[in-house]
């Protein structure tokens, strides 16, 4: 092919970039291939997409020359995109690759992506002495992940990028504001009926039945769509809203069995938002007096399977409330009445999931007790192992549910921590890896969902604990600033989340550790600092555990006094 010839264009752009750098230039491509332009700022063909992106590795693996094949992809490219680091600028294949694309195409756009260090120790040669590049700088310190992208699709789809960002922030806040704006109304229906509801018993009774019908679906569907986008603040508009209705209806004792059970499920779903917020107290008194309610109704029809299921789940947050306080009778005591429940109802109704998932919860229950207060960690994987087991009956009988996919992947990551204390690193390994393979198509189908988002950020940072433990430190490094982007994404959505609070901040102070582990002790000094600025500047509400902060602070004071006593030994090339 002559240089210079007039090509077609198949690939939106070319990405050139030093081995070292893979996994940024894989993140970068699937990024890039899968960005969907906003309406409005679609291409003249009406493409929303940018198109494929060349990656040469990836896409030469039959090519018998390579230098030819990489000719081949640099001419079908309409830009070229150069991943910047220190990798890169002493790369002599990187630097031909850009001297290259500016002889074929001296008129198309050349644009540079930092990934680490500064521009001068980053920039190939070919970059430093021709035409200045557009550059997007994807360190956390500069553009950041999205703003970054941004830039480089603006330049790419030949759009501007104040537009660009105004759009993708438009369509962003749109998704969380429309379920934010359902809310809103069904909580002003809501109002609308329980003032007009004293006026005479007959409309009253009629009424109550669509109140209620609206404290279902708050309990249910409203729920469940506010959790997955991170808004707890509405949550608790939500459950207040509810019980503020059950306060209204005067003497509970003259409130119908069903009326009792969803103000029961109310205080279930008030003390969970509790726990989150890092509040066991009052989390412990709204499922004590749950519970009280439950077992009442319960005596009244002990044969009604919705009433077992019921105190089921009181029996639950009970046992649940013991176990974080660390009151290991009380919480063998309710898991074990949770399991009692649970086979009564799969006695009742056979063959449905839902006693299925029951039994695979409370012998999940007793077997966290079993590991995380007792230490009995053979008995703890026999009884995970059986809660595999009937979550994956579960899921032979509802394979849609994606509650019950979660679960199963959620038992694999229980066995897998038991498994790395065992000191197990190729079984705890295979269990945390198995859950990821789990929660991958989970995430595609549904990538706003803020708890499988969550279980997929503890699942990688759990994979770098087994790396660190394994000794494969850059591969635990690897995984650490995968789970911090992915972290810091998810608190950017709720930032008082206590569990998406705690996660980040066990994030810092574990690559904390890993810096000192390979000498690095200036990085460690910086990631001290840095989490200790966190804890700070969060909100109070946030960090309301005072046991959890407590600690993080001794953690925290003994790297730092390690690194004092260290001097370091290694370069200091960390880019956290």
């Amino acid at each position: 092919m002559a240089v210079g010839a007039d090509t077609q264009a198949d690939y939106a752009a070319f990405i050139s970039y030093n081995h070292k750098d893979v996994a940024a230039a894989r993140r970068l491509q699937r990024r890039l291939e899968s960005y969907r332009l906003p309406k409005g700022l679609a291409g003249p063909d009406g493409a929303r997409r940018l198109g494929s992106v060349f990656r040469d590795r990836d896409e030469l693996p039959a090519a018998a020359d390579l230098s030819e094949a990489v000719r081949e992809g640099l001419s079908r490219s309409r830009a070229l995109v150069v991943l910047c680091s220190p990798n890169a600028a002493t790369s002599p294949w990187v630097d031909k690759e850009v001297r290259l694309f500016r002889e074929l195409h001296p008129d198309r756009p050349i644009f540079a992506a930092i990934v680490d260090g500064e521009p001068e120790e980053a920039f190939p040669p070919a970059l430093r002495n021709g035409p200045e590049p557009l550059a997007a700088d994807l360190r956390p310190q500069g553009d950041g992940v999205r703003l970054g992208t941004l830039k480089l699709v603006a330049g790419l789809a030949s759009v501007g990028l104040d537009r660009l960002i105004q759009r993708d922030a438009q369509r962003r806040i749109r998704r969380v504001t429309s379920i934010t704006v359902a809310a809103l109304i069904v909580m002003l229906g809501f109002i609308a009926l329980s003032v007009f509801a004293w006026r005479a018993q007959r409309e009253a009774e009629r009424q109550r039945a669509e109140a209620e019908g609206i404290v279902e679906f708050m309990l249910t569907d409203l729920r469940q769509r506010l959790r997955s986008v991170g808004r707890l603040d509405a949550l608790t508009v939500v459950n207040d809203r509810a019980m503020n209705y059950y306060r209204s209806q005067g003497d509970l004792a003259r409130l119908p069995e069903d009326s009792l059970e969803r103000r029961a499920r109310v205080l279930h779903a008030m003390g969970e938002d509790d726990i989150t917020r890092g509040d066991l107290k009052g989390a412990a008194r709204k499922f004590t007096e749950a519970h009280r309610t439950t077992e009442a109704i319960l005596v009244a029809s002990p044969e009604d399977p919705e009433r077992i299921f019921a105190h089921s789940q009181s029996e639950f947050w009970v046992g649940y409330a013991a176990q974080l306080n660390e009151r290991v009778d009380d919480a063998l005591k309710h898991y074990r009445g949770y399991l009692h429940w649970a086979h009564r109802l799969s006695q009742i109704e056979p063959g449905k999931s839902r006693s299925f998932v029951e039994m695979g919860y409370a012998l999940s229950n007793i077997a966290a007790v079993q590991s995380e207060l007792q230490h009995k960690n053979d008995d703890a994987i026999v009884n995970y192992q059986k809660s595999l087991y009937w979550f994956e009956q579960a899921q032979k009988i509802d394979p849609k549910s994606v509650m019950i996919r979660m679960e199963v992947a959620e038992r694999h990551a229980r066995i897998s921590d038991v498994q790395l204390y065992r000191g197990d690193l190729a079984a705890a390994r295979w269990h945390r890896t198995r859950q990821l393979e789990l929660l991958i198509p989970l995430r595609n189908e549904d990538p706003e969902n803020g708890d499988i988002a969550y279980d997929t950020l503890v699942a990688t940072r759990a994979l770098a604990r087994i790396a660190s433990e394994g000794g494969e430190l850059a591969r635990a490094d690897q995984l650490l600033q995968d789970a911090k982007a992915q972290s810091t994404m998810l608190r950017a959505r709720d930032p008082e989340n206590q569990n998406w609070f705690e996660q980040h901040l066990r994030i810092l102070m574990d690559a904390a550790e890993l810096a000192r582990a390979r000498h690095r002790e200036a990085e460690m000094a910086r990631l001290v600092g840095q989490a200790r600025r966190f804890i700070r500047e969060s909100s109070p509400k946030t960090a309301a555990d005072p046991a959890f902060r407590a600690e993080s602070i001794k953690r925290l004071d003994a790297m730092a006094l390690a690194g004092a006593e260290s001097p370091g030994k290694g370069k200091d090339d960390g880019i956290w």
